[in-house]
C-alpha cells in the first residue's frame, strides 16, 4: 500500500502542528459505514449487533456506534461503566468476562446482561441470589484465527465452558433455578465460511440442550485484510449459510432464534491511522539493514511485536520531494529501548526482521501506520520507557479534525506513585 487510506498531506501537517506525533486518527465516515455493513449481516428472525469495545473504548467512538444503533460487548465490569458513561443504556450492554467481578451485581440489577463463561462463574452467580436470566458462553471445541493467539476456540483456549462440560453446566443451572436465555460462542478471527457454518451448527446443538434459549450469539472475529495478500471475511458470504441453519432449526424445533454478533476488528481496523514522524535513521552496513526510527512504536501498536502482525506503512516525504525519493528496503522500528519494538516483522514471526520496500525515509518525514483502529490504542505497552500515552484524534464527516483523547502529560503518568 503506497497511499494513505483516508488522510491527506494537509491533514498530516495540521495534526503535527495542532496535536503532535504520534497520534491515532480515526475516520468517522469509515466507522459509520462499517456499522451499517454489520447491521446488514444475514439473519432469519432478528439481529442485534454489539460492538466488542475492547478493540477501542474511547468515548467518542462509543458514542458514534451508539448513534448507529449498536449494542456493547464488554469484557470487564470497567468496560461496562465506560459504556454507560458514554451514553449506552444498560439494557444494550452484555458482559462476557474472564473475571466475574463482585461489583457486577449492581450492574446486573440495572439491566446489563451476562454470559457466564465457566462452571465457577455459574456457581458464583447463583450464590449472589440473583434470578435474572443468563447466557452461557461455550467453547464449542473448534476455533479459527490467523495465529494461535487470535484463535479463541478449541482445546488450547480458556474462553468459555468446554463443550464436554455441557451436561454439568445444564445440571447446575437446573439445580440453581437459573433460566438460560442465551448461548454464546466465539471462535476467533478466521474468514473461512465453512468453519463458520460448522461452528454455527455446533452452537445450535448447544441451544438444543436448553429449551429456554431465545438468542444465539456467534461472537465476532471477522478478519479484515490489512495487507494485499490477506483474505477478508465477507459478511454476507459467511452469514447466508448461518441464516439457513437458523431457518432449518426453526422448522425442526419451532424455535425462532434471534442472532447476535459482536464485531470489533471489522468495525475499527481500517478506520484509524497512526501518524508518526521519523526521528532518526541508522544503518548496519551493506550486510545489514537501513532502520527508520519513529517517534512511536510498541507504546502505541503492540500487535507486530506480539503476533508478528502486518500493517501497511506509508512514508510521506516533505512536499515536493516525493519524486526524488527512490524506493529501497528498510526496517521500521519504534522509539523504545527494546529489541522487540519492531513494526516490520516477518508475518507471524515477531522476532524476525522483514524489510519493507518504501520510499527512502529521512528525518522529519511522516510515517503513517495504517489499519490500526482495533487492538492498538487499547492494547499497547503503555508508558514503557516512560513515554506518555498518545493522543487520539477524530476526522469528522465534515473534514474537521478534533481531539477525542488528549496526549497524556508527565504529571498524569506519575500521579499515582507514592514514596513511603
Amino acid at each position: 500500500m503506497d497511499s494513505l487510506r483516508f488522510l491527506t498531506t494537509e491533514d498530516l501537517d495540521q495534526i503535527r502542528m495542532d496535536f503532535g506525533t504520534p497520534s491515532f486518527v480515526y475516520d468517522e465516515a469509515t466507522l459509520r459505514a462499517n456499522a451499517q455493513a454489520v447491521k446488514e449481516f444475514p439473519h432469519a428472525f432478528g439481529l442485534f449487533a454489539r460492538y466488542a469495545m475492547k478493540a477501542a473504548p474511547t468515548a467518542a467512538i462509543l458514542r458514534i456506534f451508539n448513534s448507529e444503533g449498536l449494542g456493547i460487548d464488554a469484557s470487564s465490569v470497567h468496560e461496562v461503566e465506560r459504556a454507560v458513561r458514554s451514553g449506552f443504556g444498560t439494557e444494550s450492554i452484555s458482559l462476557s468476562s474472564q473475571e466475574l467481578s463482585d461489583d457486577f451485581r449492581y450492574w446486573l440489577q440495572d439491566g446489563v446482561k451476562v454470559n457466564l463463561c465457566s462452571l465457577h462463574q455459574i456457581h458464583k452467580f447463583a450464590k449472589w441470589g440473583k434470578r435474572e436470566p443468563v447466557g452461557l458462553r461455550f467453547n464449542p471445541g473448534m476455533g479459527s484465527g490467523g495465529t494461535n493467539r487470535t484463535n479463541v476456540g478449541g482445546p488450547a483456549s480458556s474462553f468459555g465452558i468446554w463443550k464436554g462440560d455441557l451436561e454439568e453446566a445444564k445440571s447446575l443451572c437446573k439445580n440453581y433455578g437459573l433460566e438460560v436465555e442465551r448461548i454464546h460462542t466465539h471462535i476467533g478471527s478466521g474468514s473461512d465460511p465453512e468453519v463458520w457454518k460448522k461452528v454455527a451448527n455446533m452452537s445450535l446443538d448447544l441451544v438444543r440442550a436448553f429449551p429456554s434459549v431465545k438468542t444465539l450469539n456467534l461472537g465476532g472475529g471477522y478478519k479484515v485484510a490489512r495487507m494485499e495478500n490477506e483474505v477478508a471475511t465477507d459478511l454476507k458470504e459467511i452469514g447466508q449459510p448461518v441464516k439457513e441453519l437458523f431457518q432449518q432449526f426453526a422448522e425442526e424445533t419451532g424455535r425462532e432464534l434471534k442472532l447476535e454478533i459482536e464485531p470489533g476488528t471489522f468495525l475499527l481496523a481500517h478506520a484509524c491511522s497512526l501518524v508518526t514522524s521519523i526521528q532518526d535513521i541508522t544503518s548496519t552496513g551493506q550486510e545489514g539493514y537501513r532502520f527508520l526510527k519513529l517517534d512511536g512504536g510498541m507504546t502505541e501498536i503492540l500487535r507486530p511485536s506480539l503476533y508478528g502482525a502486518q500493517h501497511p506503512i506509508v512514508v510521506v516525504p516533505e512536499a515536493g520531494q516525493e519524486r526524488f525519493r527512490e524506493k529501497m528496503d528498510q526496517v521500521v522500528v519504534g522509539h523504545c529501548c527494546e529489541s522487540g519494538d519492531l513494526l516490520t516483522p516477518s508475518p507471524g514471526e515477531p522476532e524476525a526482521l522483514a524489510p519493507r520496500n518504501l520510499p527512502r525515509g529521512e528525518v522529519g518525514d511522516f510515517c503513517v501506520i495504517e489499519s490500526v483502529g482495533a487492538y492498538c490504542s487499547s492494547m499497547s505497552a503503555k508508558n514503557y520507557n516512560s513515554f506518555p500515552e498518545a493522543a487520539e484524534i477524530l476526522k469528522k464527516q465534515d473534514g474537521i479534525i478534533a481531539v477525542i483523547r488528549k496526549r497524556q502529560t508527565f504529571e498524569q503518568m506519575v500521579e499515582n506513585e507514592v514514596v513511603p
